[in-house]
C-alpha cells in the first residue's frame, strides 16, 4: 500500500549562497513549508522583489520513512524552476512554478541523506510568466511530501499523474464510465479491482481484471449528475493493484457524471438546460502571506466567492492548489483552468507552454468543474513573431483535443486585439479582457462592443474573461473614472451588471478580480504594490461595496446593504444613498423615522437624503435590515482624498492655470489638442517599450491624469523624475484647453 509523508517541517533556507551544501547548514534560517521569500517585497511596489535562487535543504532519515520498495519526492509546487539533490547528487530539473512533480530518490537514500532543493524565479526567455501584473513569488510554497511504493506501481513519474484516467459519458439516464490506469513494473499476474462508490460510500459499479488491461468500461445506472451550484453531485473510484491477493498498490479519484455545451447564441448550458456562468476570476496570494497559503485560506476563499453568488471562477493565470480545484468541484463552480502563456510571446519558451499544459491536463482531468482549458492570456499586448506565435496555439490546441476530448478550449484576448486576427479563430471559445470605464472609453462601450463582436463572428461563443476597475479607501459624492474611489468602482460595476448580464449570448463573465493581489511593478492608488480591483480586500477582511453589488444579482441568500460604510463626512446639503438587495422592495430610515420606501427590479436602489447633523440610516428589506452613519462638514474630508504613497510629486503640488492643461488634466482631453498629442507621443517614446505602440497606449491610459498615468508608466519603463514631471508641467501649462 502505498503511504504519503509529508515533509513540510523545519527546513534550512537561505538565498546568500551559490553553492550546494554537502553537509546540514548551520547558519542558514529554519523555515516550515509552505514558504515564499517573497511575501514582503513582492506587495510594496517598485518592481524591485528578490528574483533569484533560494536554498532549502533538510535531512531525511530513511528510518523515519514506512518500509516501501520505492520512494518519491513530491513537489506541489516550486516557484518557478527547481533542482533536486540528493548528498550533492543532482538528481532532476523541473521548470513550471505551479503543478506538481515527482522524483525517484530510491537509489541515493542512504541511512542519512541531506535533501536540496533549490528553487529559482529570477528572469529568463525560455519559462512562463515573465512579464504579467502579478507578482512571480519564489519558493516552495506548497507541499512536499515522501511517496513510499511497491516495485510495481501506478505510475507516478508522468506529468505528475496519478497513473488514473476516469472518462464519465452521460448515456441518458446513465453514465458509461472508461478507466484507464498506467502502471510502471508490472508482472504477470497482478490483477486490477475497480469500485466506483456513491457520495455515501456505496459500491455502485465494481470489476476486476489483469493488470495487463489498462482500460475498462464500467456503466452506473440512474447516475446522479453533477449539476453546478444547484447540486454538485460528486463519484469515487478507486483502483488496487493486487498480487495474490495482497494490494500493492492504490490510488482513487473523486468524479461527476455532467454534459455541458458552450452556445454562441444560447451561451453555457450545463446537463441540457440553460445555466448562466457569471463570476471572478481569482489569484492565489495575500497579504504578508504571498502564494504560501494553507488550506484554511482556500476555504475562506471559496467561501466568499459562494457568498456572492458567482457560478463560475477564472482560476488565473496558472495552475492552483489541487486543493481549491476540489473545492470548486465540492462547491458546484464551473471551472476556466489556465496556463501563464501571458502578455509577451517568447520564442524560446514553446516546450514550457507545451510542458505545462500537459501538466494541467493530466492532474487536472478528473475534476467535473473544469469545462475548459485556457491556451494563453492577452498574449499578444507586445510586437512578436506572429507566424511563431500561431503556429504555438495551433500545438496547444491541438494538445488539448488530443489530450482530453471531453473540454473545449479558450482564451482570453487582450481588449486592443483586432477581432480579425487570424489566432481568434484558433480556440473552440474566446473571451476578450476589457476595461471600457476605467483604462480607456466609458462603461458604456462594453456592451455595444460584445453586440458588434456577436454580429460578425455568429459562431464563434464570446465572452468576457476581465472587466474591472481599483478602488480603496478613498471616497467622494461625485466620482470619476481612474479616482480609485469605492464610489466608482461601485458605479462602475453596476452598469457592467446591467450590460453583461442581460446579453445571453455570453458564454462566460468573469470579475477582475474576486480579491487585490500582489503586483509588485504597480505604484498608483495610494498603496503601493498590489492590483486593487478586487471586490474584497487583499486581506479579505473587508468586501467592497461593489461585492454587494453582484450578491443582489447572484444570491438567493436574503440580504441587504447599504453602500458608502467608510464614507462618513460629507460637505453637500443632499447626499446619495445607494443600497443593494436581492429583495424587490427596501424602504429607508432616517434616525428611526421611516423615510422612503422604493421597488426596482435591479437590485439597485437609489435615494437622495438631507444631510443635516448626524444622521442613522437604516434599510429595510424583507426581515433583513442594514445600517450606517453620515455627518455634515463645512469641508471635504482630505482622508478621503487620494494621495500617491511615495510620490516624486502629487496632484496638490501642481501648479494649475485656468484654461490651460496641467499633469492634473486627463490624457483623453489633452490630446484632443495638435499640440498635447504631440506632446505625448514623444514622452511615451522616451518611457515605454520600444515595442509598445504610443497611440494604444494614450488610448489605453486615456481615462488617467497624466500624472496617474507617468506613475504607472514608471513601473514597466523610467521613472520620471521631480524635475522632469514640473517641467513638463510648465510645458502642458502653456496649451490651451480645447472648447
Amino acid at each position: 500500500m502505498r503511504q504519503v509523508i509529508n515533509i513540510n517541517e523545519k527546513w534550512a533556507f537561505t538565498k546568500d549562497t551559490d553553492e550546494i551544501p554537502k553537509e546540514m547548514p548551520k547558519r542558514w534560517c529554519w523555515v516550515h513549508l509552505p514558504h515564499t521569500w517573497n511575501n514582503i517585497d513582492g506587495q510594496d511596489g517598485n518592481n524591485d522583489y528578490y528574483r533569484g535562487t533560494g536554498y532549502y535543504a533538510k535531512m531525511i532519515k530513511r528510518a523515519e520513512l514506512p518500509k516501501a520498495d520505492k520512494y518519491f519526492l513530491e513537489i506541489r509546487g516550486a516557484n518557478s524552476s527547481a533542482d533536486i539533490y540528493v548528498d550533492g547528487r543532482k538528481l532532476a530539473h523541473h521548470d513550471g512554478g505551479y503543478s506538481t512533480w515527482r522524483v525517484d530518490i530510491t537509489k541515493e537514500l542512504k541511512e542519512e541523506s541531506l535533501l536540496v532543493i533549490t528553487v529559482d524565479n529570477s528572469q529568463n526567455d525560455s519559462v512562463y510568466p515573465q512579464m504579467a501584473d502579478f507578482t512571480f513569488y519564489g519558493g516552495l510554497y506548497r507541499d512536499v511530501n515522501i511517496i513510499g511504493v511497491s516495485a510495481a506501481h501506478f505510475d507516478l513519474e508522468y506529468c505528475g499523474g496519478e497513473g488514473l484516467q476516469v472518462t464519465p459519458v452521460l448515456q441518458g439516464n446513465d453514465a458509461e464510465i472508461t478507466i484507464e490506469t498506467w502502471i510502471t513494473e508490472k508482472k504477470e499476474g497482478q490483477n486490477l479491482v475497480y469500485k466506483i462508490r456513491d457520495r455515501q460510500g456505496k459500491i455502485v459499479a465494481e470489476k476486476s481484471c489483469s493488470a495487463a488491461d489498462r482500460k475498462i468500461q464500467m456503466k452506473i445506472n440512474n447516475v446522479h449528475r453533477w449539476n453546478g451550484r444547484k447540486d454538485p453531485y460528486l463519484y469515487y473510484a478507486e483502483v488496487e493493484l493486487t498480487e495474490n491477493g495482497k494490494i500493492l498498490d492504490n490510488v482513487y479519484t473523486r468524479f461527476g457524471c455532467r454534459s455541458f455545451e458552450i452556445h454562441p447564441e444560447k451561451g453555457f448550458l450545463l446537463n441540457g438546460e440553460s445555466y448562466p456562468l457569471r463570476g471572478v476570476s481569482r489569484h492565489q496570494d495575500r497579504r504578508g502571506i504571498g502564494n504560501a497559503l494553507l488550506p484554511k485560506h482556500h476555504r475562506e476563499d471559496m467561501d466568499l466567492i459562494c457568498e456572492l453568488g458567482a457560478t463560475t471562477i477564472r482560476l488565473a493565470h496558472y495552475q492552483h492548489d489541487q486543493y481549491f480545484y476540489d473545492l470548486c468541484d465540492e462547491s458546484g463552480m464551473v471551472v476556466w483552468a489556465e496556463i501563464p502563456y501571458i502578455s509577451a510571446h517568447l520564442p524560446n519558451a514553446r516546450e514550457n507552454t507545451v510542458s505545462q499544459m500537459k501538466e494541467l491536463i493530466i492532474q487536472n482531468y478528473h475534476h467535473p468543474s473544469i469545462v475548459v482549458w485556457g491556451l494563453s492570456n492577452e498574449i499578444t499586448m507586445q510586437a512578436a513573431d506572429e507566424e511563431d506565435l500561431l503556429e504555438n496555439h495551433k500545438i496547444l490546441n491541438d494538445l488539448c483535443h488530443e489530450m482530453d476530448s471531453t473540454r473545449l478550449t479558450t482564451m482570453a484576448v487582450v481588449s486592443m486585439c483586432d477581432i480579425h486576427h487570424p489566432y481568434i479563430q484558433i480556440p473552440d471559445v474566446v473571451s476578450y479582457n476589457h476595461y471600457f470605464g476605467w483604462y480607456g472609453g466609458d462603461v458604456s462601450m462594453n456592451g455595444p462592443w460584445l453586440d458588434n463582436f456577436h454580429k460578425e463572428f455568429p459562431q464563434i461563443p464570446i465572452g468576457v474573461s476581465e472587466y474591472g476597475c481599483e478602488a480603496l479607501n478613498w471616497h467622494t459624492s461625485e466620482p470619476q473614472q481612474g479616482d480609485y474611489t469605492e464610489e466608482y468602482q461601485a458605479y462602475y460595476h453596476e452598469e457592467l451588471i446591467r450590460q453583461l448580464f442581460t446579453r445571453p449570448y455570453l458564454w462566460a463573465t468573469h470579475v477582475w478580480n474576486m480579491f487585490d493581489f500582489g503586483a509588485d511593478a504597480r505604484n498608483e492608488g495610494g498603496e503601493n504594490g498590489q492590483n486593487h480591483k478586487g471586490l474584497v480586500t487583499f486581506d479579505r477582511k473587508y468586501k467592497k461595496d461593489a461585492f454587494y453589488a453582484y450578491k443582489a444579482w447572484l444570491s438567493h441568500e436574503p440580504f441587504v446593504h447599504i453602500c458608502g460604510k467608510r464614507y462618513v463626512n460629507r460637505v453637500e446639503e443632499k447626499t446619495k444613498i445607494t443600497v443593494y438587495s436581492n429583495f424587490p422592495e427596501v424602504t429607508l430610515y432616517l434616525n428611526g423615522q421611516e423615510y422612503e420606501k422604493q421597488v426596482s427590479d435591479e437590485h439597485f436602489f437609489y435615494f437622495t437624503v438631507p444631510n443635516k447633523g448626524e444622521t442613522v440610516i437604516t434599510a429595510k428589506a424583507g426581515a433583513c435590515k442594514d445600517r450606517s452613519f453620515i455627518r455634515k462638514t463645512e469641508k471635504f474630508h482630505e482622508a478621503y482624498r487620494l494621495k500617491e504613497k511615495g510620490a516624486v510629486l502629487n496632484w496638490f503640488d501642481i501648479e494649475e492655470i485656468p484654461g490651460y492643461y496641467s499633469l492634473n488634466d486627463k490624457v483623453s482631453e489633452i490630446i484632443k489638442a495638435p499640440q498635447g498629442k504631440a506632446l505625448f507621443e514623444g514622452i511615451l517614446g522616451k518611457f515605454l517599450n520600444k515595442k509598445t505602440e504610443p497611440q494604444g497606449m494614450m488610448q489605453m491610459l486615456g481615462s488617467f491624469t497624466v500624472l496617474r498615468m507617468l506613475n504607472t508608466m514608471g513601473a514597466i519603463g523610467e521613472k520620471m523624475t521631480k524635475e522632469q514631471l514640473l517641467e513638463l508641467n510648465s510645458r502642458l501649462n502653456q496649451i490651451e484647453k480645447e472648447n
